[in-house]
């Protein structure tokens, strides 16, 4: 069951990025047969390819996890970075700023 979940956000994060599975294998080092299974939740990978995997979808442990450990950090948090990530660099700092300016409230 909870090897279905995170594979779910697995794929939904890659798809978030406009990878297909064979795209994204390759960006990781991995076979499209590998990712398949993850994603489906027919096994969970080891420590070194679910490190290759995170990065290749350039999000957190946290993001993937969340909704499955009992003590992360805040989902908001790992969803809006999430989000984030989607944007063009440029976009995503003119929003950084903002938030900043938010925070201090100059």
């Amino acid at each position: 069951m909870i090897d279905k979940r995170i594979g779910k956000r697995i794929k939904e994060r890659r798809e978030q990025l406009g990878l297909t599975q064979e795209q994204f294998a390759e960006k990781v080092g991995l076979t499209t047969n590998y990712i398949s299974t993850v994603e489906r939740g027919a096994s969970f990978p080891r420590c070194e390819n679910l490190i290759k995997i995170l990065n290749g979808l350039e999000t957190s442990a946290d993001a993937i996890f969340s909704d499955v450990l009992l003590y992360s950090n805040n989902y908001q948090s790992s969803k809006l970075s999430e989000e984030l990530h989607t944007l063009p660099i440029e976009e995503q700092k003119r929003i950084l700023n903002l938030v900043e300016l938010m925070i201090k409230g100059d």
